[in-house]
């Protein structure tokens, strides 16, 4: 038995089955972990949706921003934009299943047996795990509650920007989904800068990526997240996998085997 955490899929539904056959997963025996935005921007975003769907019972996913877009144009609360590929999901009869089990998908899964803790975007540095988990939980409740719709309608922005722990109400959870979702360059004390999204070496004065902060709390743990296709799967740290090798983008999907940390690539250009 083998568990494979996979980089953010995003409608590409062919080289997410070459993955699967050159690991040669087993889906009664194999578990998949998946980063984050399951769909969107590629060309077959209901088809993978209805097929990672139909593996739920083997799998885990984490919500990505893609993910938490797709629901809130689901439901109603947002216009979908030119570059979404959201309108065959939206069409299919099963639409409404698939929006069910999303809703009831964590932002953070931490499994202690393996010991690896997922994510779509990170951990901000000044978070323990247990912080972290505390506040995906937050969010999670809202999501599964009556409640969703007001945290969808008002779930965009970039405010606030830093963390304190009497934000409460919509600017609570906003940061709190930004960290989780949208992350990539911030301060020790988690400011985040939501405008750049270049690579290693790219960041704004003051800010660095923020799996980098020497003082950052979750160091101690094994992160796996996705989000950012930039650094091509490079981070510079331990503890740390980057997922993202930008498939949708003519990149590669990668896949990383929990048990020995193996890694495994399919061309997305072919």
């Amino acid at each position: 038995m083998s568990t494979y955490a996979i980089g953010d899929i995003q409608g590409c539904l062919e080289p997410l089955k070459r993955l699967l056959e050159q690991v040669n997963f087993d889906p009664a025996a194999d578990h998949l972990w998946i980063a984050g935005d399951l769909i969107n921007r590629g060309p077959s975003s209901c088809e993978t949706l209805e097929f990672l769907y139909r593996l739920r019972h083997r799998t885990i996913v984490v919500l990505g921003n893609h993910d938490l877009h797709l629901l809130a144009v689901a439901r109603g609360h947002r216009a979908p934009n030119s570059k979404d590929t959201l309108e065959d999901i939206l069409g299919h009869d099963e639409h409404p299943e698939w929006m069910d089990w999303l809703r009831h998908c964590p932002l953070l899964h931490h499994d202690v047996s393996l010991g690896y803790v997922m994510t779509h975007a990170g951990i901000p540095p000044p978070w323990s795990l247990d912080r972290a988990k505390a506040h995906a939980r937050e969010v999670e409740a809202v999501l599964q509650s009556r409640q969703v719709d007001d945290f969808l309608a008002h779930m965009y922005g970039n405010e606030p920007r830093v963390w304190k722990h009497k934000l409460y109400g919509m600017d609570r959870l906003r940061l709190i989904t930004n960290y989780f979702t949208r992350m990539r360059f911030c301060t020790a004390d988690g400011e985040l800068d939501l405008s750049s999204k270049g690579g290693l070496g790219t960041h704004p004065a003051g800010f660095a990526p923020w799996f980098a902060h020497p003082g950052r709390k979750s160091r101690e743990h094994r992160i796996l997240f996705g989000h950012w296709a930039a650094l091509e799967g490079r981070v510079d740290v331990p503890n740390v996998f980057a997922l993202d090798t930008g498939c949708v983008w003519g990149g590669t999907l990668t896949a990383l085997r929990l048990e020995d940390q193996q890694r495994f690539e399919c061309d997305c250009s072919l």
